[in-house]
């Protein structure tokens, strides 16, 4: 697929900008200001003004425009790949891009911790937001009766609540980095007293949206504050994800502390558990 856009010298300066953390190649053959390559597309950017993209996705072009609305809110969740540890999801509202703009801020997974753990604050500074954090004992009571899309179903559906009773009106454009089809979504929360309505879902929100990719380093902060937590109060370092790693760690854990401890730092339906 391929797009032709004509753009000024500072649109095309901007744009590099943007695709700056996802440039897996760049280059300036004659006649241009560069050529980057990104996992998607590549850009071309003429002296002319001319802006080619090709690639097989270029959709964002279309989204490019809606993306840059504000105010705009979004969420995100962290935690529901790693045995240990919470589910924590957060919303933010972003009112304005301004302030933000000089923290390169993406989603959280294309950030390293210790930058994270420096952005987190600054967003919390700037912006309204609300976190839900699930520790492991009552996931775990939970799951029993609730799988972990209608989990994050209503945390994501919480978090939006908890801003309205904070005293902030949500913005027309409120995004989700979908996991779950729009239908299954509201599906799941038909029995809850409060819903959150006209959501829109789309996937890799995070690197689309500035509200989605704010949210996402809330709650990712949030998680590595509570993983403190867990290894400060059991004196023990947990591996993150669900490995074999994981396996073997979890092993030393139950020889150290018991299978009774186990529900407190683990979420007991990954198959992490059958194999220790």
């Amino acid at each position: 697929m391929t797009k032709t856009k004509t753009m000024t010298k500072q649109e095309i300066i901007e744009l590099k900008k943007r695709c700056q953390p996802y440039i897996l190649k760049e280059s300036q053959p004659s006649y241009t200001y560069y050529q980057i390559k990104t996992q998607d597309c590549t850009i071309t950017a003429y002296t002319s003004g001319k802006v080619v993209f090709q690639g097989k996705d270029v959709s964002w072009l279309e989204e490019e425009k809606t993306n840059q609305i504000f105010p705009q809110a979004g969420s995100d969740e962290v935690g529901t790949g790693d045995y240990f540890g919470p589910v924590v999801v957060a919303a933010c509202i972003v009112e304005d891009d301004a302030p933000l703009k000089h923290l390169s801020i993406q989603d959280s997974k294309q950030i390293q911790d210790e930058q994270i753990r420096k952005l987190a604050p600054v967003i919390q500074s700037l912006c309204p937001y609300s976190i839900c954090i699930v520790d492991n004992l009552k996931y775990n009571q939970v799951h029993e009766k609730h799988n972990m899309v209608d989990i994050k179903c209503r945390l994501h559906n919480q978090v939006y609540v908890n801003l309205i009773h904070k005293g902030y009106t949500l913005p027309k454009q409120i995004v989700i980095d979908q996991f779950v089809q729009k239908n299954s979504y509201y599906r799941y929360l038909k029995n809850e007293k409060e819903v959150v309505e006209n959501i829109h879902f789309e996937t890799k929100a995070e690197n689309k949206y500035l509200a989605v990719a704010c949210a996402s380093i809330l709650a990712r902060n949030a998680f590595l504050e509570y993983w403190d937590k867990m290894e400060q109060k059991y004196q023990f370092h947990f591996q993150k994800g669900a490995s074999h790693l994981v396996d073997e760690c979890a092993k030393h854990f139950v020889q150290q502390y018991g299978k009774d401890e186990l529900k407190k730092v683990a979420k007991l339906h990954f198959k992490n558990t059958e194999k220790i």
